[in-house]
């Protein structure tokens, strides 16, 4: 048997043996990336260093990394699928190529994890009009033992990664596959596309991916060689534990079974029956812990939004298997603890995770029976539910539109989903929610509007200290190219004179036309120089840090300009509270001409 513990110290030991330095496992809420609601990927740590700039540690990384993917809650009640999950990665940063990264794969695989040869087979590009087939992974591949039998092409919608947006870096990967049945011999030909050897986590069983960052796609469609060529992998800990230790459900794992084992004494009822509506309890309990740990509330948009579907959406298949009332969640959600002590700010931050558990199950405990009565009395002898009354379901009785289709599949109801978004948008606008699709993982676009921003937020952050209190530290930051958001710890609202006073000491900073300068060094040589950090973040034993002239200076990673004159004319649109002791400011920037 080989459990989580052993599994990731394994991991990052092989890599820092060769050469690679660990990089911390951060926080859910992705920093400086607008573009994604959660961390769905160890990649987002390294947004700026995949375009090119300098990473501190040098051009080889590894970590494991918390992640959150929300693209998946549909699937949640399956064998392999997780809203909340970790990822073992390895990166090159411009270092080593195809054949060392399979090369390492390959041997971490064999003789790490004694995985016999002959039980794995892979995926290559396939190859189109826009790049060649990737003959050159599949000739490592077989000079490695693997036969060509065992090595499948795949087009793009398999076996490539990106571009995140319209443009950027992207290029082929090759995908491993686990044999996980050991009733049935290994077949000789690998065919991915054969139904009954791929099924809900059977027989070949996906467990590691290396992407190869060889490429830029253009504004006009073309594909380019890319400059500086990036190495990113990514192998998933459950499906992992799972296929070593043959088990085809990950729910079984010591990272699910314990959660499992306590729905099952709680409910009085057995796994087996039962199986999706327990794992879709233990799969949004456990991601909703690790959600509030990080900081996020229940609310009615973007990662509050998130949280507050995953508690609901436990709460009705806990209903489903016969619990009533509330305080549900909070006994069940006991495992979690145990089952990752490695994470102390989950132990840190219980109070507060049990607490807003209650408070959201009560909130929905208080909605639901009357929104289920009337969702009864809108069906009918009705074939079909109106986006009007779903709307009604979500603004007065709380009922997430998901939640609404849910029940209405059930019944082989249809939902008008045109007209609830148009009422949606009369009312409110529900920015960016993941459960579209709308946000995908990907590498953020630093363009020179979000970098002036972001230099801006520096500034913004000095001129709170100055003004306000020198205790004040950043809680958290948003940024796109409209506009900056920035959290920090304040007990109060602030007054229109010290906001102008802010606002103001702010722009004095962009006229004088200070340097920004970075220099790197260690994370206990720049906090002792000053440097300022984020509430909470964890950062790596070497550091970047950005000096803004005499008045600023941060650890940061994020893009900035070269001297404040090219930010623009700094504005404040709004300060509110963001949560209790936490305030927040928006803002923009407008070209000085």
């Amino acid at each position: 048997m080989i459990n989580r513990k052993r599994l990731i110290r394994e991991y990052l030991k092989f890599f820092e043996s060769k050469g690679h330095k660990i990089i911390p496992n951060a926080s859910l809420i992705p920093k400086n990336d607008p573009t994604v609601l959660f961390t769905t990927a160890g990649m987002h740590l390294l947004t700026p260093y995949l375009l090119g700039q300098r990473h501190p540690l040098g051009k080889r990384l590894c970590n494991v990394q918390k992640c959150i993917r929300t693209t998946d809650i549909e699937e949640v009640g399956n064998k392999t699928h997780h809203t909340f999950f970790e990822m073992l990665g390895n990166w090159s940063l411009g270092d080593y190529w195809k054949k060392e990264a399979i090369e390492m794969s390959f041997e971490f695989l064999t003789k790490n994890l004694k995985i016999p040869t002959e039980k794995i087979s892979v995926t290559c590009f396939k190859g189109d009009k826009d790049a060649e087939q990737d003959t050159e992974s599949a000739k490592i591949w077989e000079s490695l033992g693997i036969p060509k039998e065992r090595i499948a092409f795949l087009p793009k919608k398999d076996n490539w990664w990106g571009p995140a947006g319209k443009t950027g870096p992207c290029g082929p990967d090759t995908e491993m596959f686990y044999w996980n049945d050991n009733s049935h011999k290994v077949p000789k030909k690998f065919d991915p596309n054969d139904s009954t050897l791929a099924t809900d986590g059977n027989k070949w069983v996906e467990i590691w991916n290396d992407v190869f960052m060889e490429y830029n796609k253009t504004e006009k469609g073309n594909y380019e060689p890319l400059k500086q060529k990036n190495v990113d992998t990514g192998m998933g800990v459950e499906r992992t534990l799972a296929v070593l230790n043959g088990l085809d459900d990950d729910y079984m794992t010591e990272t699910f079974l314990p959660i499992i084992k306590k729905i099952e004494h709680l409910s009085g009822k057995t796994y087996k029956g039962n199986e999706k509506p327990m794992r879709i309890i233990a799969d949004h309990i456990k991601a909703s812990v690790f959600i509030i740990a990080d900081g996020i509330t229940p609310s009615n948009t973007e990662q509050g939004y998130v949280l507050r579907r995953l508690i609901r959406r436990a709460i009705i298949n806990l209903h489903k298997l016969g619990f009533v009332g509330t305080d549900l969640i909070n006994p069940i959600a006991d495992e979690v603890y145990k089952i990752y002590p490695d994470y102390k700010h989950l132990q840190e931050n219980r109070k507060k995770i049990c607490e807003e558990i209650k408070k959201e199950e009560e909130r929905f405990d208080r909605t639901l029976e009357k929104g289920l009565n009337l969702f009864e009395k809108i069906i009918k002898n009705k074939k079909n539910v109106s986006g009007k009354n779903a709307f009604l379901l979500y603004q007065s009785y709380g009922f997430p539109i998901e939640l609404t289709e849910e029940l209405a599949k059930e019944k082989k109801i249809k939902i008008n989903l045109t007209e609830f978004n148009e009422e949606l948008k009369k009312h409110q606008k529900l920015s960016r929610t993941a459960s579209t699709g709308k946000f995908k993982s990907g590498l953020v676009d630093y363009s020179e509007k979000t970098t002036r921003l972001h230099t801006a937020t520096h500034l913004l952050n000095e001129a709170l200290r100055k003004i306000l209190n020198k205790n004040i530290r950043q809680r958290g930051s948003n940024i796109t190219p409209e506009r900056l958001r920035f959290d920090f710890n304040f007990p109060r609202k602030l007054t229109e004179q010290e906001i102008k006073k802010i606002e103001d000491l702010v722009n004095k900073k962009i006229i004088e036309a200070l340097p920004v300068k970075n220099e790197e060094m260690s994370l206990k040589k720049a906090l002792k120089t000053g440097a300022q950090s984020e509430f909470g973040a964890k950062y790596p034993e070497i550091v970047s840090i950005y000096s803004i002239g005499d008045f600023s200076k941060e650890i940061c990673t994020g893009p900035h300009v070269k001297n404040t004159e090219e930010i623009g004319k700094f504005k404040i649109l709004k300060e509110e509270s963001s949560s209790m002791g936490i305030r927040r400011i928006k803002a923009i920037i407008e070209d000085s001409s």
